[in-house]
Order: C-alpha cells, then structure tokens, then sequence
C-alpha cells in the first residue's frame, strides 16, 4: 500500500514535460538532494500587507512548512534566499529548523554557484523554485527547475516543473513531497508539527 502512495498519487502524475525530447520530468526530482526557495511568490502569494506601524507583514502555507520541516528530518538541504530582508521571514525559517536563510541577495546564481561550491553539490542535485525575473538566470542552471502556477511567463518557458498550486498556496510541498515520495522518504515523524 505504501507503494502506492509513493509512487503512483495522482499529484506524482501531472508533470509537464522536461525540454523538448518530451521525457517524463519526475527523472529529475529522484536526484535532488537540495531544496534551493525563494520566498516572495514561492513561500508567499507574493502580497505584502501594509501596516500602520510602517511594517510589511507576508502570509505563508502551514502544509509548505510542513513540507520543509521533513524535507529537513530527512536530511535534505533546505536553502531559502531572497533579494528582500525581514527579520520575521528569518525568525519563521529558524522556527522551522531552516539554517541557510539568505536575505538581500543580489545575485542569486553568484550566490548558489558559491554555496554549490562550498557544499560539493552538483547542479543535478539541486531542486530551485522561483516566481519571477529575478530567477531566470538560476532556473536556467539548475538540475530541476521549478515554478509556482502563477509565476512570470519568462519563468515557466525556463522551467521543468510547473506546480499546480500558486505561490504560498502549497507549491513547496508539491515538489517537496515529490522527492521525498519519490525517494521513498515521504515518513511522517511525529517530531514534526504543523507550524
């Protein structure tokens, strides 16, 4: 029965193909061994609520912060950069066991060229979800790139996998829970919570 789950779910078998030999993109979540998300769009519905006191706050899915949580349990790096900063997307990421929180990044592919470098990771390995121009360059260079459904038209011609779900809308778990399922990882731990 596990085995149904894991591999034969309805949400494993609506890929998009990946490029133009039209081979089947679930090939490229099996390797991934990195997440690599940027936040606005991707972890948000990329709104900002304006408050009085002069703060911007953003909304995040609780099912994609489960979905990083046993992304993390299960040993997987989990990378969260961002061209914006905020103290409370920090604050949410650590609270859900996330260290390599990078905020005010310029140069998304300088910075994950380095970072990949650094972690003796290969590109095939890398899994990066992002919504909009500033991502293109790292999409293009990535082992699997993906994008929420209501990402920039630039971005879903560049990536391999469009989510079904929109931007904060549970588009991280969707390719969370690919890998893991995929990798036969998708184990609920009860150290993990909804959060």
């Amino acid at each position: 029965m596990q085995d149904n789950i894991n591999k034969d779910s309805s949400d494993l078998n609506h890929p998009p193909k990946a490029g133009t030999g039209g081979e089947n993109v679930l090939e490229h979540f099996q390797p991934i061994t990195t997440f690599v998300f940027d936040v606005d769009g991707v972890l948000t519905d990329g709104s900002v609520l304006l408050l009085d006191n002069g703060l911007q706050a953003r909304q995040m899915n609780i099912k994609d912060g489960l979905g990083l949580q046993m992304a993390v349990k299960n040993g997987y790096k989990v990378v969260i950069i961002s061209g914006a900063s905020s103290e409370p997307v920090i604050n949410r990421f650590r609270y859900l066991g996330i260290t390599e929180i990078h905020l005010g990044v310029k140069d998304k592919l300088a910075f994950l060229q380095s970072f990949a470098e650094k972690n003796g990771l290969a590109w095939k390995e890398i899994l990066f979800m992002g919504d909009d121009l500033p991502d293109v360059a790292v999409l293009e260079k990535v082992g699997l790139s993906c994008c929420p459904a209501d990402a920039a038209v630039e971005v879903k011609k560049v990536s391999k996998y469009i989510s079904a779900a929109k931007g904060g809308n549970g588009c991280v778990r969707d390719v969370i829970e690919k890998v893991l399922k995929l990798n036969d990882r998708w184990n609920y731990n009860t150290e993990i919570s909804s959060r």
